[in-house]
């Protein structure tokens, strides 16, 4: 057999020690009776000097061939007794009669493609070492060995299954044959190009309409377990190794669909939200396994989805959005080649590919000679047809055969999926050796000459594109795999988990949300992708601003119009990003409630809150102009999240004290009830007619009496309603009784404020203030009211009307109601049983919803609460000579007991200014944390705006002032209620 093969320019050996060791295995081959066959053989290969120096090459350089060597002397000497070309189809004769796999149990299947995987890598390993193969030759010898194992381990499977009755097979003698089930071979699997040690990249659908299931309500369950068997046995390693690794994710969705999919659902998803980088990956897709008439005629049914009859400018714009997010380098750049991917890296294979199918999506449509697999051949014909200059398509054409080549001695080296070159000069050395160069500056000048040419080369499709990459470094989220470059990128950015934003971004191209369904909303998300990164990544925790950003498009209903309003208005993305970085519940209400974000850009937003009445002036204009009581409803709901949200963004950006946020949120309450009820009521009127005097009034109070509202408080409220003596019942079509009537009415009242339409809620309600609480009518007529609360109302209830303040109604109603609530909480009582009833009231509520964590701002000890009852018990207490201190505002009660001496003036400014810290950082919580408070958890922007909000310099000194204020607050509750009450005898029931 003439050995003319064998290059005259072998590598040398990096490792003279390992040849010496090797050597002295082989020859003891010789004497093993499982090779005793092949004695002669193995002494003769070692002793000719051309077969030993192959040997050389391939054992100073490589442990893994020289494993395999050790391991199947055999393949060697069937390498030089019968040639390249018939050892190589020896190697695979075992797989190549797939009817042989039919009756074979998996342990002998698995070991079967084992050993033929592992003979022919070995030959094709010589042949490349040797180059006796042209590059084309290796990476088609590599595919066809995919191909020729993954039919075996299907027909095995297909026929394992089949034996258990599940599954009819048209054709035992060939399983394959018309079994409608196949395998889509991608990538370079796809195009017959694999490299040595690649993965296989498959996408496994069946024809429903061919197979003929048994039980055709299990065929899914059980198909997607045979595809789990099929890559089992391709890719787990066993004594015998393994065959290929495979990688699934190419499929339509991976993150959502199963192993297996029928045609008709993955022709449905690419006509649906099939990407461009989908369409692409599907330029090299051949059916490789399985079925190969289905098969076709599934990829002859995707031929317009990948190849569109006429120049599609829409595709064309986003396949430049998706070179524009590579960052491209046309010479000078530095590429620092110790540690280099030559895959991904720049200059690198990955571009190369990307050169030609970029120019085959737009091109191949009109010329069908452009619908090739294979890089190389595609680059060819780009030249032919006039795209790509002769000089650029030899230089690209050498950098492949280089890169390749390249690739494959690294992968050979250990049998590792691995494109990375080497991070040290010895390893840089080891590599350059077994390539054939005699120092590691040839080796670098020529790879730097190729990779320098690529680059070049690939960033003149750039030349009329403005980059979208990022500052730094690309932002790439299309395919499956995580680009390097963009994960070093993400994390520069400040994303610490940039895995997850790579992985959570290209789930948002599968259209894996509302938002991102159409093409255009993801086109327009692409171009916005460097802006929104760069504004998340400047939030101080990056990684939760992003996830708060993903659950806000999640709750998005459609995304073209506001991902175009973001595109106009960059700003907004900032606004965005840095409320999902502080305030993650405010980004989801924007999530449901996008056409606030149009409100941001109105003049004025960033200025003062406008005042109550020109608020009611505004409202009443927009309610002036429907007709309907839902739109009504709608219009005040759209109007007040404007305004709330107004008010919100302004509290986490600390324009303005909590007293001024509290003060506006209660206007907007005020101002929505001015306007809508007395439409309600007309509405109302019109069925059941009115009465000729009197009225329904409303009242508020807790935090909205106090015009202290918070984010996501409710309103407090109580319905008090008079008509004359002698009414007996309304004057309309419909009469109702004074009771009934005021109390449908107040239900409709509540209704409009609180429940939901398609613009949500307005406010909720809480109505267990009124006399009688949850037992008693929702309104109550004026006498009643003015007969409970001289006669039975409980203690606690008339600390509650301490904070009682007019909304809306009949001015003398409302003036008659003030006026008994003054005489009440004026009237003279015992000292003692008031203060005894108080701090007994206080306890109950310590038991009852007592939480003393430093951050329940409420109902801690020296919270909210004490402070409430302090100011509460101290105006009962003292109203009867001092009415000038009654008022519904917490803080002004303080300021008006310092002014008539019951307190001190610095202990009451101590109060009042207790109230206003509370009450921002109860509002600042609202707005940005949801459950419990954890400061071990909260984000540098939450504690910095925290600390702002308690007027502090830093997180540290906000605590420090928390437990200086509640242990202040608890000291002066325990000396003005706690002592006096405990020296006298408990009351008996609630007060």
């Amino acid at each position: 057999m003439s050995l003319s093969w064998i290059s005259q320019d072998l590598p040398k050996a990096f490792d003279a020690d390992r040849v010496t060791n090797a050597l002295e295995r082989w020859n003891t081959l010789a004497g093993r009776p499982a090779f005793e066959s092949l004695s002669d053989k193995i002494g003769e290969i070692a002793s000719n000097p051309q077969k030993r120096a192959v040997l050389e090459a391939l054992f100073g350089n490589s442990p893994y061939l020289t494993n395999l060597c050790l391991r199947d002397p055999n393949t060697v000497c069937d390498v030089f007794g019968s040639g390249l070309d018939q050892a190589f189809a020896n190697a695979l004769e075992p797989v190549k009669v797939i009817a042989h796999a039919r009756d074979l149990d998996q342990t002998t299947t698995m070991a079967t493609v084992r050993h033929a995987k592992r003979r022919a890598a070995l030959v094709i390993a010589i042949a490349d070492i040797c180059k006796a193969w042209k590059l084309d030759q290796v990476t088609s010898a590599i595919s066809k060995t995919a191909e020729y194992t993954l039919d075996f381990t299907m027909a095995h499977c297909l026929s394992a299954m089949a034996r258990l009755r599940k599954y009819d097979l048209p054709n035992p003698e060939n399983p394959l044959e018309g079994s409608g089930i196949f395998a889509i071979g991608m990538g370079k699997l796809g195009a017959g190009e694999l490299n040595y040690s690649s993965d296989i990249d498959l996408i496994f659908l069946y024809d429903q309409d061919v197979v003929t299931y048994i039980d055709p309500d299990r065929i899914h369950q059980d198909l997607v377990r045979m595809v789990r068997d099929i890559t089992r046995i391709m890719e787990e390693r066993t004594g015998d190794g393994y065959v290929f690794r495979t990688d699934l994710r190419l499929r339509p969705d991976p993150a959502s669909t199963p192993p297996i999919l029928s045609m008709i659902a993955a022709e449905t998803y690419y006509e649906t939200v099939g990407q461009n980088w989908e369409r692409a990956a599907m330029i090299k897709a051949r059916i490789v396994g399985g079925d190969r008439v289905s098969g076709n005629e599934f990829l002859e049914i995707l031929r317009p989805f990948v190849w569109r009859k006429h120049l599609d400018f829409i595709a064309i714009q986003d396949i430049h959005s998706i070179k524009r997010q590579i960052n491209a380098h046309k010479g000078g750049s530095k590429i620092n080649i110790p540690g280099h991917n030559i895959k991904l890296g720049r200059g690198g294979i990955r571009e190369i590919e990307f050169f030609a199918q970029t120019q085959q999506l737009i091109w191949g449509g009109r010329e069908i000679a452009l619908r090739g697999k294979a890089t190389c051949d595609t680059l060819r014909t780009l030249t032919k047809f006039g795209q790509v200059s002769e000089e650029v398509r030899d230089e690209m054409l050498a950098a492949y055969d280089f890169l390749r080549t390249v690739e494959h001695r690294l992968q050979m080296i250990n049998d590792q999926q691995t494109q990375t070159l080497p991070d040290t000069d010895q390893g840089l050395l080891a590599l350059a050796t077994f390539l054939g160069y005699e120092t590691l500056d040839a080796f670098k000048a020529d790879l730097l000459l190729h990779l320098r040419n690529v680059e070049n080369n690939y960033a003149e499709l750039f030349e009329d594109d403005t980059t979208l990459a990022g500052a730094s470094g690309n932002l790439v989220f299309t395919g499956t795999e995580d680009d390097p470059e963009t994960l070093v990128n993400l994390r520069e950015m400040g994303f610490e988990n940039a895995e997850n934003v790579s992985v959570t971004v290209r789930g948002w191209h599968h259209g894996r949300y509302r938002a991102t369904r159409s093409r255009r909303a993801r086109e327009i998300l692409t171009e916005l992708m460097p802006t929104l990164l760069a504004a998340l990544g400047k939030t101080t925790n990056p990684d939760m601003a992003f996830r708060a950003f993903d659950d806000f498009l999640k709750g998005l209903p459609a995304g073209v119009q506001l991902f175009s309003l973001f595109t106009a208005h960059p700003q907004l993305l900032e606004l965005l990003a840095q409320i999902a970085g502080t305030a993650p519940r405010m980004a989801k209400y924007i999530g449901r409630n996008a056409a606030v974000l149009d409100y941001v850009l109105m003049s004025g937003f960033h200025e003062e809150l406008p005042d109550a009445d020109a608020m009611l002036a505004e409202l009443d204009a927009r309610l002036s102009r429907e007709d309907m009581v839902e739109d009504w409803l709608d219009a005040a709901r759209r109007w007040a999240n404007d305004q709330k949200f107004q008010i919100d963004v302004q509290t986490i950006q600390n324009r303005h004290t909590p007293h001024e946020a509290g003060r506006a949120l209660a206007d907007v309450a005020d101002v929505a009830i001015r306007a809508l009820f007395p439409r309600i009521a007309d509405d109302f009127a019109a069925k059941h007619g009115s009465f000729a005097d009197g009225g329904l009034a409303v009242f508020a109070l807790g935090k909205h009496g106090g015009q202290e509202l918070s984010p996501g408080s409710d309103l407090d409220m109580v319905f008090i309603y008079e008509v004359p003596e002698d009414a007996e019942e309304s004057d309309g079509e419909k009469p109702l009784s004074p009771g009934h009537y005021f109390i449908r009415l107040s239900q409709r009242y509540i209704n409009a404020l609180s429940a939901p339409t398609a613009e949500g809620v307005l406010f909720e309600t809480d109505l267990r203030l009124r006399p009688s609480g949850s037992k008693g009518p929702l309104a109550t007529h004026f006498k009643s009211f003015e007969t409970y609360q001289n006669n039975e109302a409980w203690t606690w209830e008339h600390m509650a009307l301490t904070r009682l303040r007019a909304v809306y109604g009949p001015k003398a109603l409302c003036d008659k109601v003030l006026a008994t609530t003054n005489d009440v909480l004026c009237k003279q009582r015992d000292p003692d049983k008031l203060v005894r009833e108080v701090y007994d009231m206080r306890n109950r509520m310590e038991a009852g919803k007592g939480d003393n964590h430093p951050w329940a701002i409420k109902m801690r000890r020296g919270g909210l609460v004490d402070l409430e009852f302090i100011a509460q018990y101290l105006q009962l207490r003292h109203a009867h000579d001092h009415p000038e201190v009654l008022s519904p505002t917490t803080r002004e009660v303080f300021k008006n007991l310092a002014t008539v001496g019951i307190l001190d003036g610095e202990e009451a400014e101590f109060l009042a200014n207790s109230a206003s810290f509370w009450l921002a950082l109860q509002a600042m919580l609202r707005l940005t944390t949801e459950g419990p408070f954890d400061p071990e958890k909260a984000s540098e922007d939450l504690q910095k705006m925290l600390a702002n909000a308690g007027k502090c310099d830093d997180f540290a000194s906000l605590q420090d002032k928390m437990e200086m204020t509640a242990t202040r607050i608890k000291e002066i509750y325990d000396r003005v209620v706690a002592a006096p009450a405990e020296k006298i005898a408990p009351t008996d029931a609630p007060q």
